[in-house]
C-alpha cells in the first residue's frame, strides 16, 4: 500500500505528535485502494449513499452467483456413493440446516450494510477472533473456484481438445476483467447471462421428460455404485450429509451482495423481506434441486458414458440433449457450462478477494486495494486445479464442512439466541475502535466444536461419530456459543460503549456524513469510531490500519465520546 506515514498519539498523554503545526499528516492510499467503484467498500460498512440498487437488482445479481455446476457433481458422487434413498435425505437434511441458519445472517448483512467478515466480528468473534474466520471463508471461495473451474476446463476440453491444464489457466484468467471492476460489473453479468443459464438448467430435464419418462422411476431404486443399495442407511446419510454441508459457507458470498440492499422502510418491507429471504437462504432451495437433478442426469448418463465421465457435469448434459440436438449437443451444453461457471466464479473470485483484504488488513495494518488479492485467491485456486482436486471432492468437502458449519453456526447462534436474551449487544459492533481483540463466545464455540468434530471425521470416535461429525460441530456451537456468552455475561462484545452507533439511530443521522481526522475523507456515521488516539473521529478503515496507537481507546474505555464532538441522535 502507498500510504503517507501517520504519526500517533503518545500513549501516556492521549495527545497526538505531528509535524512543524502539531497536526497529522493525511494518509493517503494507493489509486486502487482509494476508488470505492473498484473497492466496493471492501473492509467497510456499505452507505446509504451506495447501496443505489433496487431490491430486486440485489437479489437477481446473488441469485446468479449461484449458477455453478458443482452442485450437480456433488449430488451425482453423494448418490453414486450412498444410493438414492441415503443420498436425497442427505441432500433435503443438509438444505434444511443451511436454509436455517442463513435466515438471520442474511438480515443482519441486508440490514447492517456489512459482509460476512464485519457480522463474524460483532457476532461473538471479536476483531482478531474473525481472522480465523476470514481465512476458512478464503478457502471456501478458492476451493469452490477451482471446483468451478475444473469443470469449465472439462467443457473445454471436450470442445476444442484443449489440455486440461491450459484449460484451468484460461478459466482463471477469463474472471479478471469482470471481478476487477467491482459490483457494478458482476451486476450486468449476472443480468445479461441469466436467460441463456436458465434455458440450458431446464432443456436436459424436459428432454428426458418427453425421451425417457421412466428414468425417474428407475431413479429411485439406484442404489448407487459403491454397493451401498437403494435403502436407507444411517452412516450413508451421515457421510452423505456431511459433503452436502460444504456449502453452507455459500452464505458468505449472499452476504457480499445483500450489504448492498437499500434501507428497510414501510413502503418496501415486503419486498425487502422477500428479497432478503430469496437471495439469503433461498439459494439452498435452488441449490437442493440441482444436487437431485444432477445426480438424475448422472444416473442416466451413467451406462453411456462409465461412472467418471458421469461425474463431470459436461458428459451428462450431452447425453440428455442429444436425443433433440443430436450433433449440436457437445457445443450446447459445453455452452451452458461455460456461462454457468463464469456466473459463479466471478463470485468466487470477488468474494476471495474481500476475505483476503479483510484478513491482510489486520495481520499487516496494510491494504494496497481489494484488486490484489483477486490475484492470490486466484493463484491458490489454480495449483489446486493442476492438483487434480476433482478427484478427491467427497473427502475435501466432507473436511472442510465441520469446519465451515462450526463457524455459521455459532455466528447464527449469536445472532437468534445471545442478542435477543440481551448476553450480545442488540446491533453489530464491527469496528476494532470498540472490540476486544478475541471474544471467547463465539470464537471459543467455533475452536472447540471445529476440533471435536475433525477428530471424529478421522474415526478417533468410531463410524458413527465419523459420519455425523458435521452434526457434532453444528449441535456444539449452538450449544457453546450461547453458553460462553452466558458464563461470560457477554462482557467481551464490547471494549467500550459505543454511545451513538446504537441499533435504533434514525436513517437520517446514520447517513450523516462525518470526515475522518486521519484520511480526511467523509464517511457515514456507522463507519465512523471516537479515536482519543487522534484526538477526532477515525473511519473503519484507517483505525484497522493503524500499527501504533496502542489500542489507546480500548484500554480507557469510556461511556461517553473521548475527545471527539459527536451530534445528538435520535432513536426510534
Amino acid at each position: 500500500m502507498t500510504e503517507t506515514a501517520v504519526p500517533h498519539a503518545d500513549p501516556a498523554s492521549g495527545s497526538p505528535a505531528g509535524g512543524p503545526d502539531g497536526r497529522a499528516p493525511k494518509r493517503s492510499y494507493a489509486k486502487l485502494a482509494a476508488d470505492e467503484s473498484r473497492e466496493d467498500y471492501s473492509l467497510r460498512y456499505a452507505p446509504h449513499s451506495y447501496r443505489r440498487w433496487s431490491e430486486t437488482t440485489v437479489a437477481s445479481t446473488a441469485l446468479g452467483g449461484i449458477a455453478y455446476l458443482a452442485d450437480f457433481a456433488i449430488g451425482a458422487s453423494i448418490v453414486f456413493t450412498y444410493g438414492f434413498t441415503s443420498g436425497l435425505a442427505s441432500i433435503l437434511c443438509a438444505a434444511t440446516i443451511i436454509f436455517t441458519t442463513g435466515i438471520p445472517i442474511a438480515r443482519a448483512c441486508a440490514k447492517y450494510g456489512l459482509d460476512m467478515d464485519l457480522i463474524t466480528r460483532g457476532a461473538g468473534f471479536g476483531y482478531f477472533g474473525s481472522t480465523l474466520t476470514s481465512l476458512i471463508y478464503a478457502s471456501f471461495t478458492f476451493i469452490f473456484f477451482a471446483l468451478e473451474g475444473s469443470i469449465m476446463a472439462q467443457a473445454m476440453h471436450e470442445v476444442f481438445g484443449l489440455p486440461l491444464p491450459i484449460g484451468y489457466l484460461v478459466t482463471t484468467l477469463i474472471v479478471i476483467p469482470i471481478v476487477f471492476r467491482g459490483m457494478g460489473a458482476l451486476a450486468k453479468v449476472q443480468a445479461w447471462t441469466q436467460p441463456i443459464w436458465l434455458i440450458g438448467l431446464v432443456l436436459p430435464f424436459v428432454i428426458l421428460l418427453f425421451n425417457s419418462p421412466g428414468s425417474f422411476g428407475d431413479f429411485t431404486s439406484f442404489g448407487g455404485t459403491e454397493g451401498a443399495g437403494s435403502g436407507f442407511s444411517w452412516l450413508g446419510f451421515g457421510l452423505g450429509t456431511g459433503v452436502a454441508l460444504s456449502l453452507i459457507a455459500q452464505i458468505g458470498e449472499q452476504a457480499d451482495y445483500l450489504r448492498f440492499m437499500p434501507a428497510k422502510t414501510e413502503a418496501n418491507k415486503k419486498r425487502w423481506n422477500l428479497a432478503v429471504l430469496a437471495a439469503g437462504p433461498g439459494w439452498v432451495i435452488i441449490g437442493a434441486a440441482k444436487q437431485i437433478g444432477g445426480a438424475l442426469l448422472a444416473f442416466v448418463a451413467l451406462e453411456a458414458v462409465g461412472k467418471t465421465h458421469a461425474l463431470e457435469p459436461i458428459a451428462p448434459q450431452v447425453e440428455a440433449l442429444k436425443p433433440w440436438l443430436g450433433s449440436v449437443a457437445l457445443p450446447v451444453a459445453a455452452l451452458f457450462v461455460v456461462v454457468s461457471q463464469i456466473k459463479i466464479n466471478v463470485t468466487n473470485a470477488y468474494s476471495g478477494s474481500l476475505s483476503w483484504s479483510n484478513f491482510f488488513s489486520r495481520v499487516t495494518h496494510r491494504h494496497p486495494g481489494r484488486v490484489w488479492y483477486i490475484f492470490l485467491n486466484l493463484a491458490i485456486a489454480l495449483t489446486l486445479m493442476e492438483m487434480n482436486m476433482f478427484a478427491a471432492l467427497n473427502k475435501l468437502l466432507g473436511f472442510y464442512s465441520n469446519v465451515g458449519i462450526a463457524w455459521i453456526a455459532a455466528v447464527a447462534a449469536d445472532l437468534v439466541i445471545n442478542k435477543r436474551v440481551g448476553w450480545s449487544p442488540k446491533y453489530i459492533e464491527f469496528k476494532r475502535a470498540y472490540l476486544y481483540a478475541v471474544n471467547p463466545a463465539g470464537f471459543g464455540a467455533m475452536v472447540i466444536a471445529s476440533v471435536v468434530s475433525i477428530l471424529a471425521f478421522f474415526g478417533l470416535f468410531g463410524e458413527y461419530a465419523e459420519a455425523f461429525s458435521t452434526f457434532i460441530a453444528a449441535g456444539l456451537a449452538l450449544i457453546l456459543c450461547p453458553l460462553i456468552a452466558w458464563a461470560t455475561k457477554g462482557r467481551y462484545y464490547l471494549a467500550r460503549p459505543n454511545p451513538v452507533n446504537g441499533p435504533d439511530v434514525e436513517v437520517e443521522d446514520v447517513t450523516a456524513t462525518h470526515t475522518c481526522t486521519v484520511c480526511e475523507t467523509a464517511y457515514e456515521l456507522p463507519d465512523i469510531a471516537d479515536c482519543p488516539a487522534h484526538s477526532g473521529p477515525i473511519c473503519s478503515l484507517c483505525c484497522s490500519l493503524d500499527a501504533d496507537c496502542g489500542d489507546l481507546c480500548t484500554k480507557k474505555p469510556t461511556g461517553e465520546p473521548v475527545l471527539m464532538p459527536m451530534p445528538e441522535v435520535r432513536t426510534r
